[in-house]
Parts: C-alpha cells; sequence; structure tokens
C-alpha cells in the first residue's frame, strides 16, 4: 500500500508523483491497473457527474459516497478525499467531516482549499490524526471571490501569499500541497523552498508530481478542456483503451514530458 513515506521517498529520488481522481469503482481499478500513486476523489464530481456549473452544491454526503466506491475498488494507491465546499468552517465541522470521510468512507488523507485563517483547522486536524493535504492558487471552491477561473499569483504581493501559506501549512505538518493555476516558476520556487509534497495543475513541471481530473485526460469533460489539461485517450496511436491512456499519463509525468509548455501559465 502507498503510504505518505512512499511520496516522501519519491520526491527525495527526484521521482515524480502521478495522481488522478476517480469517483467510482470502475475508473479505481483502470487507475490501479495503471500505477497511478493517488487517487482523489475530488470535488471536481460536482461539475463531471453531477452537471454542476461549479464544485459548490457537493455535499459531505455525496463525497462520502463516492469516496466509499472508490475505496471499494482501492487496492494500493493513497486515497485522499475532498472536503467540500463550507463543510470546513470552523474546527468542530471540519474534524466531524473530516472523521466522516476517512472512519466511514475509508480515505486516507482529506484534502480542503485556502491558507491563512484555514492553517489552525488543518493544524487541529493534524492533532488529531487526520493527515492533510492542502490546496492553494486557484481555489475553485471560492471562484465567485476569486472572478472566475483565473491564474493567480501573478503579482509580487499574490505570490507572495502564497508562498507564506504554504510554508504556514507546512509547518503545522500538511505534508502535500496541491498548486493550482499559479506561473511555473512560483510553483518551482515553491517546490524548492517549502519541504513539502507539491502537486501541481497548471503549475509547470517542477512540482513534486501531478494532478488530472481524469474526465479530461479521457477527453470526455462536456465543452471546453482546460488549457492545463491533455487528452491522452486521443493521442494515442493504437490499443486505444481506458487503461492505456492512463498509462501513457503517467510515462509522460514521470518522463518529464508533461506538462509541456502549453499546458503552463508565465
Amino acid at each position: 500500500m502507498i503510504s505518505i513515506k512512499t511520496l516522501r521517498e519519491l520526491k527525495k529520488r527526484n521521482e515524480k508523483i502521478t495522481v488522478l481522481t476517480a469517483y467510482d469503482a470502475s475508473f479505481t481499478k483502470h487507475l490501479e491497473q495503471a500505477g497511478v500513486e493517488v487517487i482523489l476523489v475530488g470535488d471536481s464530481l460536482g461539475m463531471v457527474m453531477q452537471g454542476h456549473e461549479s464544485t459548490m452544491p457537493v455535499t459531505v454526503d455525496d463525497m462520502v459516497y463516492h469516496t466509499k466506491m472508490v475505496s471499494r475498488a482501492r487496492e494500493h494507491a493513497l486515497l485522499i478525499a475532498d472536503l467540500p465546499y463550507h463543510s470546513y468552517l470552523n474546527k468542530e465541522d471540519a474534524l466531524k467531516n473530516a472523521q466522516r470521510l476517512m472512519e466511514e468512507a475509508g480515505a486516507d488523507m482529506i484534502k480542503f482549499e485556502g491558507g491563512g485563517e484555514f492553517v489552525a483547522i488543518a493544524a487541529h486536524l493534524i492533532s488529531n490524526d487526520i493527515p492533510v493535504c492542502g490546496h492553494l492558487g486557484l481555489l475553485p471552491q471560492s471562484v465567485v471571490e476569486l472572478g472566475g477561473y483565473k491564474v493567480q499569483g501573478r503579482e509580487k504581493t499574490a505570490a507572495d501569499k502564497i508562498i507564506e501559506d504554504a510554508q504556514a501549512l507546512k509547518d503545522v505538518g500538511v505534508e502535500m500541497i496541491v498548486l493550482e493555476c499559479i506561473p511555473q516558476q512560483l510553483a518551482k520556487r515553491i517546490s524548492e523552498e517549502v519541504d513539502v509534497i507539491t502537486i501541481g495543475i497548471g503549475a509547470g513541471v517542477d512540482c513534486s508530481g501531478q494532478v488530472l481530473v481524469l474526465y479530461d485526460l479521457l477527453g470526455i469533460t462536456p465543452g471546453k478542456r482546460p488549457k492545463f489539461s491533455k487528452d491522452f485517450l486521443a493521442e494515442l496511436e493504437s490499443n486505444k483503451s481506458i487503461t492505456a491512456a492512463i498509462e501513457a499519463y503517467v510515462k509522460a509525468v514521470k518522463n518529464l514530458e508533461f506538462p509541456a509548455e502549453e499546458h503552463c501559465f508565465n
């Protein structure tokens, strides 16, 4: 079974970590077969499965339901589940909902968005034996406040705040941080200066690893695909299968071929 210790060892060896979303048992089996190290049950399910325009309508019950399905099929990968919108506004709710995702649904770690005031919540969870993955940069649960799906951290003040938040999360015991839609040089700096596992999505090749929404990787997300994603299934020349597409993603991440320059922001 892959653990945080396993991921730390990969980071130490400069071997990239592969992360993909999954929301059910069948796709989980494909991820396991392809050798993905981390499975994320993301609140992105609100958009790609439930048809919402954002992740905000997703509930804790939704996350528990889908995490249970993935947990039943998971054999080796580390399993992370998102705390959804407004489920961690205070320490008590955060702990209660995180415990549900771990004890009832089978997650190994929970993820939530934000730094600043949420650092104290991260510390509270960790003190109660809940492993935490942070999420900085573009925060899908805060797209209204951020003015839409825009690259974050381009101005020095904003970049400094992201670095400060990353260090603060690390200082309270957060082991992993997702960096979404930030300039690749900023992600590189955080990955080098903050002793934490960084997982990029639209954050360049210098992170400790990469994550994509599985539906983007397979080209089945309705509408326009994000700039930072790639349809690995469409690019297969032969053996066009789901597992082969995921294996191509794993290979591309490990070989530093993905993300390429066209998937990054400056």
